[in-house]
């Protein structure tokens, strides 16, 4: 939901230059995969909404739409039921808008190869993990990597992994793909792909959008 934004609308239907943070990154992910074998899995009752209804139009009404489920666990199983099997999946959070296609492809050719692909990034902080009890300790951050998404997988792969019952400790596919045994690879992320979750980051992405323009134009 939107509620850190102070909204009750999803973020991915925020809009960024009039236009929604979801449409955004539809037109990264349709310059590498045709709209058809796209999966928007969203909260079921913004299914039927006007505003996913006129992105869908704008694709060609070629988009597959799912009604998410209870937790990130439920909504991507949810849409893995649309995926066929022998296939690369890409999940990706809707609101990191500023995704490039070149991002995208560099995860499909890494999960060619070792069947998983997640974008990270370098921790430029210094992290402290803390006990329950309030005591903490600092951790290396040459060692801490950031996680991204499109989390991509070969579908068998991910399919198998979400087969299992679900656990409170899923955070991300990649996760849940752990929990059967079976590693992930990282790749190099980048910054600006953000999450819009504050505010403050749907400032971020219009200066982030703003630099691009003017650097195309150049």
């Amino acid at each position: 939901s939107g509620s850190r934004m102070g909204t009750t609308t999803p973020k991915q239907f925020l809009a960024l230059r009039q236009m929604p943070l979801l449409w955004h990154t539809l037109q990264a992910f349709t310059q590498v995969i045709p709209a058809s074998n796209i999966i928007v899995v969203v909260p079921e009752p913004y299914l039927k909404s006007d505003t996913l209804q006129w992105i869908d139009a704008a694709f060609g009404a070629a988009i597959t739409l799912v009604a998410g489920g209870e937790t990130r666990f439920h909504s991507v199983k949810n849409g893995l039921s649309k995926v066929p099997n022998d296939a690369l999946v890409a999940v990706h959070d809707a609101v990191r808008c500023l995704i490039t296609p070149s991002l995208i492809e560099a995860c499909f050719v890494q999960a060619t190869t070792t069947k998983s692909a997640i974008p990270a990034i370098s921790s430029v902080d210094s992290v402290r993990l803390q006990a329950p009890d309030g005591s903490n300790q600092m951790l290396n951050r040459n060692q801490v990597m950031l996680i991204q998404t499109p989390q991509t997988f070969h579908s068998t792969l991910l399919k198998q992994a979400f087969e299992q019952p679900y656990n409170d400790t899923f955070t991300d596919e990649a996760s849940v793909v752990e929990a059967i045994g079976a590693t992930v690879q990282l790749i190099p992320g980048e910054t600006t792909n953000l999450k819009v979750t504050r505010p403050l980051d749907l400032v971020i992405a219009e200066y982030i959008l703003q630099e691009r323009t003017e650097n195309f134009s150049e």
